[in-house]
């Protein structure tokens, strides 16, 4: 393919870059929701909320969780500013099931007005979110 029909994708952490690629289209989860990026869009920035994105390259599609962010989108290049940010073949899929677990545990003894409640719902939430994308990357490739 062109170089013409690609653009750059960065998703970067706090902690690290978590990718850098050329692609031809990506997915994310706007606050206001879900958009998609082609070569050539019009430039905007967004906030994130959690969820999926979806970066599709001549050779694959990679898929992401996201921990909620910003997103910066030129005619392009797509930056993803992420509070957290996971390529789903770096997931740890048992890992992920047993926090799921525990947080559910927590959960059970905790009422909403607990102090530990959005603590353990986020961890619960966060590992939901995790689980899906492996899914929908084992589905799609």
């Amino acid at each position: 393919m062109s170089d013409e029909l690609y653009m750059q994708l960065d998703v970067v952490t706090p902690e690290k870059s978590v990718l850098s690629r050329k692609v031809t289209e990506v997915i994310a989860p706007g606050s206001a929701g879900e958009f998609g990026v082609l070569i050539g869009h019009t430039p905007f920035l967004t906030t994130l909320k959690s969820g999926q994105v979806v970066a599709k390259a001549e050779d694959r599609d990679i898929f992401l969780a996201v921990g909620g962010g910003f997103a910066e989108v030129t005619s392009d290049r797509v930056i993803i500013l992420a509070e957290s940010a996971v390529l789903a073949d770096d997931i740890d899929e048992k890992m992920v099931k047993a926090d799921l677990d525990q947080a559910q545990d927590k959960l059970k003894g905790l009422n909403k007005e607990d102090p530990d409640f959005p603590r353990w719902e986020g961890k619960a939430r966060d590992a939901e979110l995790k689980l899906k994308v492996v899914e929908n990357w084992r589905n799609k490739s």
